[in-house]
């Protein structure tokens, strides 16, 4: 039977030699070196999955901060542009009331749905309260089409002209915000990203619609009848 020769003597030994019997040289078997790179070739795959499966797990998780992060920073810039529109509401229902003092319930209603939204706390609220302004807001400006006389008058109409202002750049922030609201909630549904979200403390967020009766008020109208 073929066998391995000593490195010290060069003797012939056995496969299965541990030493040489001429010389006393400690040998390395084949069956430990075998054994050997097995461990290391195992050891490498293991330690090439644990680096992958840690950036997937440090991408995904940094992925949901970032995403959640950009959602809120959309919000901030929708409030700065409703917090620019609501402030126009005192002087307009100040402007309205003279030539309607009647319309008492409008007028509470505008108020009381105006303070709710700067007393909101979470974000979910600011977007229900934010929908209630709207609503209250179409209200009082479509009394201009019952008291004709408004639409002659110059601070009425600079006012309306404001408030269409405030409301294509509220338009403009509002669709940035869905879009972020969208891809956050997307990763947050799918999988394994979701468990990315859980692990991060992230949760969907909530779209910020346009009320049906905002979207029902009449184009503003600078013409005089």
């Amino acid at each position: 039977m073929a066998g391995n020769t000593c490195p010290k003597c060069g003797s012939l030994v056995s496969p299965a030699a541990k030493f040489c019997n001429n010389c006393g040289q400690v040998l390395l078997t084949k069956s430990r070196s075998g054994l050997g790179g097995t461990l290391l070739a195992l050891v490498f795959a293991l330690s090439v999955v644990a680096l992958v499966v840690g950036g997937c797990i440090y991408g995904g998780y940094n992925k949901a901060i970032r995403l959640d992060e950009n959602v809120k920073s959309s919000w901030a810039q929708v409030e700065n542009v409703l917090q620019r529109r609501y402030d126009l509401i005192p002087n307009l229902v100040e402007t309205v009331k003279g030539y309607a003092s009647h319309e008492q319930e409008i007028f509470t209603e505008v108020a009381q749905s105006r303070t709710r939204y700067f007393q909101a706390g979470t974000q979910t609220e600011k977007v229900e309260a934010a929908n209630g302004v709207e609503r209250a807001l179409s209200r009082l400006l479509m009394l201009r089409e019952q008291y004709p006389e408004l639409k002659a008058q110059s601070s009425f109409l600079a006012l309306q002209d404001e408030l269409s202002g405030s409301e294509n750049r509220i338009a403009v922030e509002r669709r940035r915000y869905n879009d972020a609201v969208r891809e956050l909630n997307t990763y947050c549904r799918g999988f394994p990203s979701r468990v990315y979200a859980r692990w991060a403390g992230v949760k969907p967020a909530e779209y910020f619609d346009v009320p049906q009766e905002a979207q029902q008020v009449p184009k503003v109208d600078f013409g005089k009848k």
